[in-house]
């Protein structure tokens, strides 16, 4: 029971303790002017061009600027559902790019094409991410539940009416659904899944004891998650149905937030004591910590489908929770968030280097775009959201 009671305390904790209330939550200005591109961003119509400036402005390889530019970037509506990006090099006013983006509405399509011209003009070859959609929790009901919309919190839509408490909404690796954790059906923590066709419900797994932490493999074949029927919280995996579950490891600590790697062979989770990270194979073996020498609180690990190298998590530092990044190659970790707010729930954006993570303090949370490379935290939900947390990417 005391491990269970652990495991529920490591689910809610990032969630509950109060800071100090900031002004502005979410934001950090960073000066890096030598590692940012000046761009000229500017639309068409006045719905375009607010949702261009706001996703240029979240980006943390770009500076907007009205001179001095090294790119001109204009989006054109040219239907209902398309958009041209015309990119001109400064100041020679050398044709970069044209090209006509298609989306499913004319917000979409204006961010498909902010990608294209991402692509064409971070020189880091880095890809778009402003495509990507989100899942989420927000409290505007009152209880938590899950939303889904694109990454600046435009075309939003409520998932879930469980009116209970809910956590850690994960996307099929297809978008077609999600996983979830609720307490609903029998007020403990079961795993249940959603369609987001049909928005049909189902139970992916209710054993005896704590459900918790299930997520998708990277293609889509397997789901890992922590149960505790069998006394100690343990990591499973299963097959994409729920069926099929099988034990992956055998000890006597509280483990939780399993993650898989790009390549779906290895897992990452976090684990007591302290807890710490670990490193395993799929289906089974002896754990490897990630001697991070950051923190003695490392939790909530998510590996870069993007950059395999690269894990990012939560760490405690002093009173606060920030968020790092473990780094493969250097063998070493370093804190990326140095905010006077929370830094929680990190989770990957598709070009490897920005997260969306939750900035809190003791009077709200909103969902965040972190540079990881600079520092840079921008906002994107907005405050008449409310409480906002637990975003979860899904890039098309």
């Amino acid at each position: 029971m005391k491990k269970i009671l652990r495991l529920a305390m490591l689910l809610l904790t990032l969630t509950e303790v109060p800071l100090q209330a900031q002004r502005d939550i979410g934001s950090v200005e960073v000066l890096a002017e030598n590692k940012t591109v000046p761009v000229r961003v500017s639309a068409n119509t006045p719905e375009l061009n607010a949702l261009a400036l706001q996703a240029f402005g979240s980006h943390g390889r770009y500076r907007l600027v009205a001179t001095g530019f090294a790119f001109d970037i204009k989006f054109s509506a040219v239907t209902p559902t398309q958009v041209r990006v015309d990119i001109t090099k400064s100041p020679s006013g050398t044709a970069v790019a044209t090209e006509v983006v298609t989306g499913a509405t004319a917000r979409n399509a204006l961010l498909r094409a902010a990608d294209v011209a991402v692509v064409k003009t971070n020189g880091l070859g880095l890809r778009g991410f402003f495509a990507s959609k989100l899942a989420f929790i927000n409290e505007r009901t009152g209880k938590k539940e899950i939303y889904t919309g694109d990454l600046l919190f435009g075309e939003v839509k409520q998932i879930t009416r469980d009116n209970s408490i809910i956590l850690s909404p994960r996307w099929a690796p297809d978008g077609s659904r999600l996983l979830y954790t609720s307490f609903y059906k029998s007020g403990f923590p079961d795993i249940f899944t959603i369609d987001l066709g049909s928005y049909q419900r189902s139970t992916f797994v209710s054993f005896k004891g704590t459900n918790s932490g299930a997520r998708f493999s990277p293609n889509g074949s397997q789901v890992a998650m922590i149960l505790s029927g069998e006394g100690t919280p343990e990591i499973y995996v299963s097959n994409a149905q729920g069926r099929g579950v099988a034990r992956k490891t055998r000890s006597d600590t509280v483990k939780s937030s399993p993650c898989f790697s790009p390549d779906g062979t290895r897992l990452v989770y976090a684990g007591e004591p302290g807890p710490q990270l670990y490193t395993m194979p799929v289906n089974g073996g002896s754990p490897t910590r990630l001697t991070s020498g950051i923190s003695s609180y490392c939790a909530e690990p998510d590996w870069s489908k993007t950059n395999p190298n690269k894990i990012a998590f939560t760490i405690r530092v002093g009173r606060n929770f920030q968020i790092a990044v473990y780094d493969f190659t250097k063998r070493a970790s370093e804190q990326v968030s140095k905010a006077k707010f929370d830094g929680v729930e990190p989770n990957w954006l598709p070009d490897g280097r920005h997260v969306v993570y939750t900035a809190r303090d003791s009077a709200t949370s909103r969902v965040c775009i972190l540079d990881t490379e600079t520092g840079k935290s921008t906002p994107i939900s907005p405050a008449s959201f409310g409480s906002t947390l637990q975003a979860n990417v899904w890039a098309p």
